[in-house]
């Protein structure tokens, strides 16, 4: 059976940065609130990375599709195609559908269909989810992490950071971060499932 761990980091489009002003050393406005809801929408951002691991092997090296947001999607919906098992911290609410939504801006057919079925963990183990067995809790990975004795993927760098460090040219140190982020989903995903 093939396991994909994965997360993504977005960014926001250059059109929405031009319309929101972001590009105006002047901008007054709660910069950081503006930032935060441009990148989590799949009209106004794109996606930067796509940090994943597909096991088997076991404890495969995590890898980072970065570049022209086509190719990552072109890429994503190639390793789709042999994925048994989808695994990510919030995949249904964010991830997986933004993948779907900048398909369909990108004009790139899946390669496959993957359920957003809720309730249940197969094609995808959502963690967040699994984690509060799909009640209304929606916790962080951070904070699970640490609940679970596993090292914090936001030690130094958190998802709000992440437009900062791009506009900075600091892309290799998103790259990190995302593929912590990763790391740390398979650990919880193994704790979750009883095989670490």
């Amino acid at each position: 059976m093939k396991t994909l761990f994965f997360d993504i980091e977005t960014v926001p489009t250059a059109a929405a940065i031009a319309e929101n002003g972001l590009d105006s050393p002047q901008r007054q406005l709660d910069e950081q609130e503006l930032i935060k809801k441009l990148s989590l929408s799949a009209i106004t951002a794109r996606i930067l990375c796509l940090a994943y691991a597909a096991e088997p092997p076991h404890d495969a090296p995590i890898a980072v599709l970065q570049g022209e947001e086509s190719e990552i999607l072109k890429d994503f919906w190639q390793l789709a195609l042999e994925t048994n098992l989808f695994v990510g911290h919030n995949l249904l609410d964010f991830d997986l559908r933004f993948i779907y939504q900048r398909s369909i801006i990108n004009q790139i057919k899946p390669s496959r269909e993957i359920p957003f079925a809720r309730f249940r963990n197969a094609p995808v183990f959502d963690t967040m989810h699994e984690w509060g067995r799909w009640g209304r809790e929606h916790v962080g990975l951070d904070p699970l992490a640490k609940a679970l004795q596993l090292p914090s993927p936001k030690a130094g760098m958190d998802g709000s950071k992440v437009f900062e460090y791009f506009r900075s040219g600091r892309q290799a140190e998103i790259y990190q971060y995302c593929k912590g982020d990763v790391e740390t989903v398979r650990q919880v995903y193994r704790r979750l499932t009883f095989t670490a």
